[in-house]
């Protein structure tokens, strides 16, 4: 097999495996925010959502952007055979991330009670302050899973998503139920607890992997020899040349979000007249009820841009243009092919999906609907957002997403806030905000990957195709569902209305040709399946 192929091979194994883990843990993250809402209610899921983006915000500033700087100088360096060089860049990353995690513990402790406060609900200290462990775990273990994505081995990142959120799950709803009787407060704080025993947890898992692997490192170092070639100093800097800028571009979201907190509940109080209690309860319906959902899909293709960056920079360091055109045309079609049937799909069942999940809360079930549907319409655009951040990273135009995200972010501001004044829009505003900035920062990464990397854009593969069959599944999943509603209720005609879209899709991308062949075969699992339908 040529190294083209083995390169392409990695970039789609490593893809579907880091999905395939990123389902689980969305549908363990689903069974989680659910009955934390039912168990909580609206109301505490207020608290819980003024605690979480400040710690999102927080994490995504320790561990963002080292992740991907450490996977991208592992892999420059093993391209050439620096094998202990590439150790030495994990060895510095791990004291830099270390030190970075007990900063931002330290300052969220410390400044709990005055974020909580300005946000305007001094109780959530309690569910922000139940973060600072993970805070401090969460950059060690990304470290680790830096290292690994350098390698191209997306396993142990797998394992440990998936170890981090079963004791995310398990530890927060048991802890937020017994909390209860002692007020809402209380109960959010258990679960976000959670939060840093999943971090626990899922470190140990790494580490656990890391150690059994530690005889192959030792090898490859002895082969390479241990002569250093670059001093700390310059690793230090390259690592954070690369890292800042994805960093800020990672924090833009998350301070979006939290500014969301501070925008919404506001004008919903200050400017269209509600009560505290009121806008508490519609910001929980957007940020706890709908946000939820809407961020499943995105575990997919965040799984392309984890596998792109390595495979990109391999190749980008070798100097194989074509390689680099072929995977960011092949990554953009994977993001459609995810992005656009999640989109249609939550767009026509969001109403069911909102039942389905939240029964015990009726009365939050249409606005929650509404802001699902409105997120959904950005989901295609975030897919490619994600497809084509992997190819700016892989090919060192690590600041180009930032600040085309940045330009989005502003967009989102200005509509949120208008659109939130209007009494008949409110919270939704935030969604169709949201939905503005993706669409944004998707035509100008776009831009900026068909100028630097000479990506062609073949749309009837990359776009047409998976949009006829998407549109399929929405209109099938659509039909199942009103046929069966009035005869089996919501929970079995929804699930049976999904199943249907799925079978659906599936017959329809190979209908429409959307995925070759022999891409299948690059899958695990898929071989047998791909040399049958070539029999056919």
């Amino acid at each position: 097999m040529s190294e083209e192929n083995n390169a392409k091979k990695t970039f789609v194994a490593g893809a579907a495996l880091l999905g395939v883990a990123g389902v689980l843990v969305k549908l363990l993250g689903v069974f989680f925010r659910i009955p934390l809402g039912n168990i909580i209610g609206a109301d505490g899921l207020g608290y819980y959502q003024t605690a979480y983006p400040m710690y999102i915000l927080m994490l995504t500033v320790s561990s963002s952007g080292l992740p991907t700087a450490i996977s991208r100088m592992i892999a420059e360096r093993r391209s050439t055979g620096d094998y202990y060089e590439a150790n030495r860049v994990f060895r510095i990353s791990f004291k830099v991330m270390a030190a970075l995690g007990l900063a931002t513990a330290v300052i969220v402790y410390i400044f709990a009670p005055w974020i909580t406060k300005l946000q305007g609900e001094p109780d959530a200290v309690y569910a922000l302050r139940t973060t600072v462990p993970a805070l401090l775990l969460c950059p060690v273990m990304s470290c680790y899973r830096g290292y690994f994505q350098g390698r191209k081995s997306m396993g142990p990142t797998a394992v440990s998503q998936v170890v981090e959120q079963v004791f995310r799950v398990g530890i927060g709803l048991a802890l937020a139920y017994l909390l209860l009787p002692r007020g809402k407060a209380h109960a959010a704080a258990g679960g976000s607890f959670g939060a840093s025993a999943g971090a626990l947890f899922g470190l140990i898992a790494v580490l656990f992997v890391f150690v059994r692997h530690r005889p192959v490192m030792v090898a490859e170092i002895r082969e390479s020899g241990r002569k250093p070639i670059q001093p700390t100093s310059g690793i230090v800097r390259d690592l954070f040349a690369i890292a800042i800028p994805i960093t800020i571009g990672a924090c833009i979201m998350p301070i979006l979000n939290w500014i969301d907190t501070l925008i919404v509940k506001n004008v919903l109080v200050d400017i269209v007249g509600y009560t505290d209690a009121a806008a508490r309860s519609l910001y929980g319906e957007l940020s706890g009820m709908a946000a939820p959902i809407i961020n499943f899909p995105q575990v997919l293709t965040q799984a392309i841009c984890l596998s792109l960056v390595p495979v990109i920079t391999d190749a980008f360091k070798r100097d194989d243009m074509d390689f680099v055109r072929k995977n960011s045309a092949l990554g953009m079609r994977y993001a459609a092919l995810i992005g656009l049937p999640c989109s249609i799909g939550m767009i026509v069942l969001a109403r069911p999906i909102m039942q389905l999940f939240y029964s015990s809360q009726p009365e939050s079930i249409a606005n929650a609907s509404a802001c699902l549907a409105y997120y959904a319409v950005g989901l295609f655009f975030l897919a490619a957002v994600h497809a084509l951040t992997g190819v700016l990273q892989g090919i060192g135009k690590q600041g180009i997403p930032v600040k085309n995200l940045f330009i989005g972010a502003v967009v989102k501001v200005a509509v949120t806030y208008l659109l939130t004044q209007i009494p008949s829009i409110n919270v939704k505003g935030a969604a169709i905000g949201t939905t503005c900035a993706y669409i944004v920062a998707c035509w100008l990464n776009l831009a900026a990957v068909r100028r630097f990397a000479g990506m062609k854009l073949d749309l009837k593969l990359m776009l047409i195709g998976p949009l006829i069959s998407s549109a399929v599944m929405g209109a099938a999943a659509f039909a199942v569902y009103r046929v069966l509603s009035s005869r089996m209720g919501n929970a079995v005609s929804t699930l049976a209305a999904v199943f249907a879209g799925v079978v659906v899709y599936v017959i329809m991308v190979f209908v429409t040709r959307s995925i070759k062949m022999d891409e299948l075969s690059s899958v695990p699992g898929f071989r047998k399946l791909s040399r049958l339908l070539k029999r056919k």
